[in-house]
């Protein structure tokens, strides 16, 4: 595979991946993702009307992609729940990864979120500030895990 590297924010593409597109993720530089697209775990996010993906292409390679889930409940309006982000090393400080996140606020508007949300490690600078850059605001919260693998 061609390592990718566009000298232009201009000749990138943001939109949101629709179900009949899976195939965009078979041309996916290295790093975008954490691990390698698993068939049937992409077609089962894509064909959930509450998961939702944006993608950054250059021409027809992902170099970019934030995944999110609207949710919603029975006593308070619809949010976003932005699960993650990433951008191939050699596209990023470009501005894609705002570009990612408003095209999911976007998205998130036309579903009626009124909020969109993010958690992230206190160390993760990067990730801090380009949440910072499009005008998120950081809470004090308690991160809590459960392994269901383990009795």
């Amino acid at each position: 595979m061609v390592e990718k590297n566009s000298d232009s924010i201009e000749s990138i593409t943001i939109c949101i991946l629709e179900p009949n597109k899976a195939t965009v993720l078979d041309r996916v530089v290295p790093d975008v993702f954490d691990f390698e697209i698993d068939a049937k775990y992409r077609a089962e996010f894509l064909a959930d009307s509450r998961h939702h993906l944006a993608v950054a292409l250059a021409g027809d390679w992902v170099v970019g992609m934030a995944s999110a889930l609207h949710y919603v409940h029975p006593d308070k309006p619809n949010e976003l729940w932005i699960n993650e982000v990433g951008v191939a090393p050699a596209y990023q400080r470009r501005g894609i990864g705002k570009q990612l996140l408003r095209k999911l606020f976007d998205l998130a508007r036309e579903l009626d979120c009124r909020e969109a949300w993010v958690l992230t490690e206190k160390e993760n600078s990067a990730a801090r500030g380009l949440y910072a850059a499009v005008g998120g605001s950081e809470e004090s919260v308690v991160y809590v895990t459960f392994d269901l693998e383990s009795d």
